[in-house]
């Protein structure tokens, strides 16, 4: 592992324990073992060092859809279990969830998190036009259908964060939601 890997690394791990507040280059730099300088000789700054874990994040994420598209599943199983990885992924890691999915400002001036999460995306969008070849979704604009799953999806993992999903409300899960939400577009 290099230098580098090790300080991403030990972003990630601080991003789980404190939120984004927690990482700052100083504290990277002890949590990875190294000096506190070391961040400095590999990161221009806070935000690149964490436009770095975010597209980490993402390449994990492809890859894990990646392997979902090369599996013996329906094409609707692979699409839904591709968003059930992104769920889990919200809930195990919140902070790099959001770090992800809501910092806008770090993909506009890192071209490595925009091809990152370019390739993400077109893993989806594959198994959304999967879908539509197999008769499981409608014949509408590929792009559309994949951005109105994951704006559900990220809606949904929105409001079952702020408590507003419980199921002892009697309401669906998020992932009991993206499959009604499939079901309904199958029709």
């Amino acid at each position: 592992m290099t230098t580098r890997d090790k300080l991403v690394q030990a972003a990630a791990t601080l991003l789980d324990r404190g939120g984004e507040q927690a990482v700052t280059l100083r504290a990277v730099g002890h949590a990875a073992g190294l000096s506190h300088n070391a961040p400095y000789k590999h990161f221009r700054n806070r935000d690149a060092l964490l436009a770095a874990v975010a597209t980490a994040d993402l390449a994990t994420l492809t890859r894990a859809f990646a392997d979902i598209r090369s599996s013996t599943q329906s094409p609707g199983d692979k699409l839904l279990a591709a968003l059930t990885s992104l769920v889990t992924f919200s809930r195990k890691r919140q902070a790099r969830y959001r770090l992800v999915f809501s910092a806008p400002a770090l993909a506009r001036h890192d071209p490595d998190l925009q091809a990152q999460s370019t390739a993400c995306l077109g893993q989806i969008m594959i198994m959304v036009e999967d879908c539509k070849k197999a008769g499981e979704l409608p014949d509408v604009p590929t792009k559309g259908l994949a951005s109105l799953f994951l704006a559900t999806m990220h809606g949904l993992v929105t409001m079952e964060a702020n408590g507003m999903l419980q199921r002892e409300k009697g309401l669906p899960t998020v992932e009991e939601n993206i499959a009604m939400l499939a079901s309904l577009l199958s029709r």
